[in-house]
């Protein structure tokens, strides 16, 4: 899923890790997800010319996946997607919300992911990573109209 939203997102991302896997899979993907979240952060950096909002719906067969965020420095996260299996293969469904959450709490940022429609949830899954992808590109787009932070108050 993170080649997906490297791909999909135009993002170079290498990901190394050692986890504790012998227990379960729960700190490895935790810690991926603060690790991403930490490196958004520090790319966007003072967020100077960046459209700062994004969103994108997407489409996987019969998933419809809308993911929604604001690189605003205050993190709040919300995922309206109910799996309808504890696994999709030797993935655990329920990593998908900790995964977010702490890429959500790394960067700052206000995230949202709403399943619209959607009955397989390999695609829900892969819809959600390839919808943030997306969206996240569209929000650190630099804007030549936006000189400086976008914001109403100068500073996020």
């Amino acid at each position: 899923m993170l080649n997906a939203f490297a791909r999909h997102g135009f993002f170079d991302l290498d990901v190394e890790v050692e986890g504790d896997l012998y227990v379960d899979c729960h700190h490895t993907i935790e810690d991926v997800g603060i690790v991403l979240g930490e490196a958004i952060k520090q790319a966007v950096g003072d967020k100077k010319g960046i459209k700062r909002y994004g969103s994108f719906m997407l489409p996987m067969d019969e998933t419809l996946m809308l993911c929604a965020i604001d690189l605003s420095g205050r993190p709040y996260f919300v995922m309206d997607c109910d799996f309808t299996v504890d696994r999709v293969g030797e993935f655990d469904t329920e990593m998908v919300r900790e995964f977010f959450y702490a890429v959500s709490y790394g960067s700052m940022m206000n995230l949202h992911l709403k399943k619209l429609h959607g009955e397989n949830n390999h695609h829900m899954i892969e819809a959600a990573f390839k919808a943030f992808a997306k969206a996240l590109d569209e929000a650190t787009s630099m804007d030549p109209r936006i000189t400086d932070v976008l914001s109403t108050k100068g500073a996020l």
